[in-house]
């Protein structure tokens, strides 16, 4: 009985043994996977601290670095301080950005240089400026990155036309204001939009030809054509002309022509007048025919 007492003593204690250090190598594990995980899982990425408009420097009270998961790290981040200048001069931010939000290599200028269209400007489109007024920049509300179209009207007094240059253009600054988050109205002399190149030929042309106008879209229209065509002076008093009358409003028909029946006059007899005396007193008498026959 002592052997066997002994015998299973020894037992539990070689049992107890792997079971503490089975769940001592499991606790160790566990935590040096916490310890760990922060170090391969997250990385440093530069954001906006304060909104930062068109034109920005990266100066450092303007912009925060925090943890940011590898697994969706945006393309083109900024994770070193460094990145955000060169040589002791700031970067500039060439889209406006809101607090929180990753500041990429896209947003911004090269290093050390300026706010510059043409680093925002894709590599097929042209930007070209135009002349407008308060009433062809539709009184101040054409802001940047606005959709217009553009109208050209052509002609002297008594033969204008106006017809449609352009359709869906993008504005990309008013004036020498290209800052996107800009509101309220301006009433600038020049916009300067985002066309193809051959539609910038078509600009250039149009504002030596006639005078150019905008016509604002609204965000929420699709892309396509809601004109019927060019407009001319005999438009301005047309009503509804079949080519652009609604199809909901039915064809467009001209109501009959009423004419009020003219009096009947009776007709004036024509020929001449014959006196006949008779002693002292005279007697005119009125001979012909009516008709004057």
């Amino acid at each position: 009985m002592r052997r066997q007492s002994l015998i299973a003593l020894g037992a539990a204690i070689f049992f107890g043994l792997i079971a503490v250090f089975l769940v001592n190598a499991y606790l160790t594990g566990s935590d040096r996977q916490k310890q760990q995980a922060p170090e391969t899982t997250m990385v440093k990425v530069a954001v906006a601290a304060v909104p930062l408009p068109f034109g920005t420097p990266l100066t450092p009270e303007k912009v925060h670095f925090v943890d940011w998961p590898r697994a969706s790290l945006p393309p083109g981040a900024l994770q070193l301080p460094a990145e955000l200048s060169q040589g002791g001069q700031p970067r500039v931010a060439l889209r406006p950005m809101d607090p929180g939000e990753p500041i990429m290599n896209s947003k911004i200028s090269g290093e050390g240089g300026r706010a510059a269209l043409s680093a925002v400007l894709p590599s097929d489109k042209r930007a070209v400026s135009i002349r407008i007024s308060d009433v062809a920049g539709v009184a101040g509300f054409v802001l940047p990155n606005d959709r217009v179209d553009i109208l050209m009207t052509t002609g002297g007094d008594e033969g204008q036309v106006t017809d449609v240059l352009l359709q869906d253009v993008r504005v990309i600054a008013i004036d020498q204001n290209a800052n996107e988050q800009a509101s309220g109205t301006n009433l600038g002399k020049t916009a300067t939009v985002e066309v193809e190149p051959y539609d910038a030929q078509k600009l250039v042309l149009g504002q030596q030809v006639g005078m150019l106008s905008l016509a604002l879209r609204s965000a929420k229209a699709e892309p396509g054509s809601a004109y019927a065509g060019a407009v001319n002076r005999g438009d301005l008093g047309s009503g509804f002309p079949a080519a652009r009358r609604p199809a909901s409003m039915g064809p467009y028909t001209t109501p009959p022509l009423r004419v009020q029946p003219m009096p009947r006059v009776a007709p004036r007899p024509s020929g001449s007048n014959v006196e006949i005396v008779r002693g002292t007193t005279g007697t005119k008498y009125e001979v012909g025919l009516y008709g004057g026959k």
